[in-house]
Formats: structure tokens, sequence, C-alpha cells
């Protein structure tokens, strides 16, 4: 194959990906205005309801407008030869294959950054202040911006260097050592994110004793989940939207509420919204979804292995010099279809699983508080309750609002 023909091809793949996924968002739209379904027509008030549409076309016509740019800056980047200027400069400062995979990188997700700082001003101070759900000030944007950029180029450098580190010693054995890396590094995040990593952004506080702990520690006794930890964090510092997770393994797990949630939903429908996520740990569905991405990964990683060496990787991205980090490049666009296609079944078994979760909640506490809280955590983020089937089977990691309700029912 010629370097110009594989250049034809991820040129390719960009653009239908990007078709394909303008032609999924407009169907989306097209059901924006569709009656609400009588199983969650008492969900939002008229006013309410018309705002929720509202928003929903904003957002649409702002992912459109993001969407386009980011193709443009793309392919930008693909037929200006942008890979080999920034290869050029990365080479300038040294001979180490290492040194020069991350400040290649380095260079691409700041310059990622900066560009995008100005579409996520006017998504949160813009679009989420006129709809009423920002509350972060500009203070507090820029420093998550920094600790976010800080985090990435800390972690990710260091897992970055270690893997080039295991192709530089091992060659094509390296997909080994980086999938057992990237394995203990997820294993190690998934037990202690909460603990290292979220206090960097927000407050976490112990649930205070009371009715609402009371009612939590009944029924996780009543069920045989011992749970020590039970935090709030101050989601309210940035948005009025509200969340809860599941964290952890054996005594490192934790249940995290949102203030939000406490102050919008009744003590019932707490405990409802956390017997669903003690359904997902009963159900074994945090260890699957490990499994899987263990799994996927070491995939990847292996097929990352068979073609890393190929010169044309290179070439296709005019870098005369073939290297690891341009082969990075061409082969993440390359697998990008089978990536799709592994999220796909990723978020089919999610919305299988919250399926499970639902019935767990329902057969160990009660159907109707899960019900109730739904349907509020819904009207307060102005959720779209007629999403396409298409865009809940490819997009959506949790079934449609109607369909829980059903299954509840």
């Amino acid at each position: 194959m010629e370097p110009s023909t594989l250049f034809n091809i991820l040129i390719a793949i960009l653009l239908i990906k990007f078709v394909l996924d303008t032609v999924l968002k407009h169907l989306n739209a097209k059901h924006f205005n569709d009656k609400t379904p009588k199983e969650v027509s008492d969900v939002y008030e008229i006013i309410e309801y018309q705002k929720s549409q509202q928003y929903k076309k904003t957002n649409y016509k702002y992912n459109i407008i993001t969407s386009l740019f980011s193709l443009i800056t793309t392919l930008g980047f693909f037929f200006f030869n942008g890979f080999s200027i920034v290869d050029n400069i990365a080479r300038e400062f040294s001979n180490n294959i290492i040194t020069i995979t991350l400040i290649f990188f380095g260079i691409i997700m700041i310059g990622s950054e900066i560009i995008s700082i100005p579409f996520s001003l006017y998504k949160t101070f813009i679009i989420e202040e006129k709809f009423g759900f920002n509350k972060t000030s500009k203070k507090t944007f820029f420093l998550d911006q920094l600790k976010g950029l800080f985090m990435s180029a800390t972690l990710g450098g260091i897992i970055l260097a270690l893997i080039t580190w295991f192709y530089k010693f091992t060659g094509v054995h390296f997909w080994l050592y980086a999938w057992v890396l990237i394995t203990v590094f997820s294993l190690f995040m998934n037990m202690f994110y909460s603990k290292l990593i979220v206090p960097l952004f927000n407050k976490q506080t112990p649930l205070k004793d009371g009715e609402l702990k009371n009612a939590i520690t009944k029924y996780t006794n009543s069920v045989g989940f011992k749970l020590d930890n039970i935090y709030v964090i101050n989601g309210s510092k940035r948005s009025t939207k509200a969340n809860a997770y599941f964290s952890g393994f054996g005594n490192q797990k934790r249940i995290t509420l949102y203030d939000t949630l406490i102050n919008d939903l009744t003590n019932d429908e707490i405990v409802a919204v956390l017997a669903h996520e003690v359904g997902h740990y009963k159900k074994k569905h945090i260890i699957f979804n490990f499994t899987a991405s263990v799994i996927i990964t070491g995939i990847t990683l292996f097929l990352l292995s068979l073609f890393i060496n190929t010169p044309i990787f290179s070439l296709a991205l005019g870098v005369s010099n073939p290297s690891f980090h341009i082969g990075l490049i061409t082969f993440g666009v390359l697998y990008s279809p089978i990536s799709e296609l592994s999220g796909m079944f990723m978020n089919y078994m999610s919305r299988k699983f919250e399926y499970q979760a639902d019935n767990y909640a329902k057969k160990t506490f009660a159907s109707k508080p899960l019900i109730s809280s739904l349907k509020k955590l819904s009207k307060n983020s102005l959720s779209n309750l007629t999403p396409h089937y298409l865009y809940v089977f490819i997009h959506y990691s949790h079934p449609t609002l109607i369909n829980r309700i059903k299954n509840l029912k």
C-alpha cells in the first residue's frame, strides 16, 4: 500500500465518522418536539417542557458547531503536515525516543486545550448559565482547567513514558508490559480515585448522623452490604445537576452523594438511588466492566504491536522518520471504527446492567421512590424524554427514562 492510499483511508474514516455522528444527531433532534409519552407526562409542566426543548435545541446547535470545528482543525492538521511540524519541533529538543514522544504529545495536548477553552467557556457561562445550571465561578473554571491539564500531563506523561520505554527495550513485545501497567493503574484508580483525585476538585465530607444516614444504614444492613464510607460532595459548587456514584472495592468501597441530590430528593428516594448503586455491586457489574475494559485494552495493545513498526504509518502523515508516537496517531484513527463497536457493546451491557440494578432496588427496597427520583433527576437536568432509538442504541449508557419506568412497573 502506498502512503497516499493510507492517508486517504485515514481521511475517509474521519469524514465518515463525522457524517454518521451528524446524521444521528439530526435524527435525534427531529424528536425533540415529540408528544411526551403517558408514562412520563408528569415529569414536566408546560413551561418546563418548553424550557427543556429549548435546552436540547441549543445543545444540538452547539454540538454541531463544535464537531464541525473539530473536524476542520483535524483535517487541517492532516493536510498541512501538522504532525510533521510538531515532530520536527520535538526532535529539536532531544534524540531520546521517550523525550520526543512526551514533547510531541505535550504540544498536541496543550494546543487542543487552548483551542477548546473558548468553547468550554461558552458552554459553561452562556448555555448552562442561561438555563440555570451553572454555579461555577470563572476562577473555579480556570483552576479546574489548570488542575485537569496538570493531572493529564503528570499521570498521562508517566504512563506514556513507561509504555515508550517498554517499546524501546522490548520491541513488539511492549504490549504485554503496557497491558500490565494500564491494568494495575486502572485498578489503583478505581480503588483510590475518590480519595486522591476528587479532593483536588471538590470537598467531600462524611454524611452526618441523622434520618438520612439511619435510613441508609438500615437498608444496607438489610441486604448484607457493609458500607462505612458514605460521603457528600459539594457538587453545587459547579452545577445544580444532581448525581450519585459508587466506587472502590472491598474495604475501599464508598458511596458518594452530591449535595444537590440530597437537596432535591426525599430520604426514601435517596435510599432507592443508593439501592440501585448497591445492585450494581451485588450483581458484580463493576467487576464485569473492569474485566471487559482490561480485555479490550489487551486486544487493542496487541493489534497496535502488530502495526507500530510499519514505516507507512509515519509516511502517510508526512513524517519520513518512522517513530512510535506517529504510529500511535495513525493506529488511533484506523482503530477508531473498532473502538466505536466496542463502545456500542459496552453501552449495550451498561443499559442491561441498569435494568438489573433497578430490579435489585425494586426487590430489596421499593420501585415507587426510585421512579419518582428518576423523574425528578430528569426534570432537574432538562433531559430528553423522547430520544431517537438509534441514538440511544449507539450513545446511551443508560436506558431511557420511559423504558426504566416501564421495567420498574
